[in-house]
């Protein structure tokens, strides 16, 4: 569980906001998400990401969904549908999404 702490001044008043990210462990949802792991500007080669599954898989550290999941990979993906929201998000920017 991580928490990033954010401070902003705004007209001589001090906010203080602090996100706490959630790590979902268990497979209640049972869908498959969606993760960028990375991307290719057009005038470029491939920007990997610090959001690899794989690596997840094998350092036991989290990795954030398109939907905004966030989770520690561990089960097999075949094993269930793909998750709507990562789905809507995938297809809304043109990405070929498996049935499934």
């Amino acid at each position: 569980m991580g928490s990033v702490l954010c401070v902003s001044t705004q007209q001589q008043t001090e906010v203080l906001v602090e996100t706490t990210t959630q790590i979902d462990e268990g497979d209640h949802d049972r869908f498959t998400h969606i993760v960028l792991e990375g991307y290719t500007p057009e005038d470029g080669e491939f920007v990997a990401l610090e959001n690899s599954v794989v690596e997840g898989m094998l350092n036991t550290t989290p990795v954030r969904a398109l939907c905004g999941k966030v989770w520690v990979p561990g089960r097999d993906p075949q094993r269930y549908p793909i998750c709507p929201t990562c789905r809507e998000i995938a297809t809304a920017l043109g990405w070929s999404v498996p049935a499934g």
